[in-house]
């Protein structure tokens, strides 16, 4: 019962993280900015490299939402469980943005241009993700025990 809940709340908090600052940056000449959310992060994609912020669009945005759009319908009863392999695909795909995100920091701390620390937004968008990860497990363990 708790399940959907939770699951709904995700529904707000996604939102939430994706303007969040994930991390503050000094100097660094992909973005320029001082705080970079996911969205601030996407709008400055879409002027350099469109196929790369599509992509992110697709693993920050859509995946993540859909999936939990997904798990409410089925919690409802609104759609069958056999949905359920489907949005363990795009919980998948939703990790991958975090793995983008924490690749990103490594290089830039690497090439030791500028500064990066990470924000308050990278944990909850990263809490976010793994909450709906393991919604998305307990649903699945409990629908086979039905």
């Amino acid at each position: 019962m708790w399940l959907k809940y939770a699951n709904l709340a995700l529904l707000v908090l996604y939102p939430v993280a994706w303007f969040a600052p994930l991390m503050q940056a000094g100097l660094l000449p992909l973005f320029g900015l001082s705080e970079i959310s996911v969205i601030s992060g996407l709008q400055s994609l879409w002027g350099s490299d469109v196929v790369l912020a599509l992509l992110v669009t697709a693993f920050a945005l859509f995946a993540p939402y859909l999936k939990t759009l997904g798990l409410a319908l089925i919690h409802f009863g609104l759609a069958r469980r056999k949905l359920l392999p489907a949005l363990e695909v795009l919980g998948k795909l939703a990790m991958a943005d975090i793995f983008l995100i924490a690749i990103y920091i490594t290089v830039s701390k690497g090439i030791g241009i500028g500064t990066i620390e990470t924000d308050w937004g990278l944990y909850l968008f990263t809490a976010c993700i793994l909450a709906s990860l393991a919604i998305g497990h307990m649903t699945q363990r409990h629908s086979r025990q039905i």
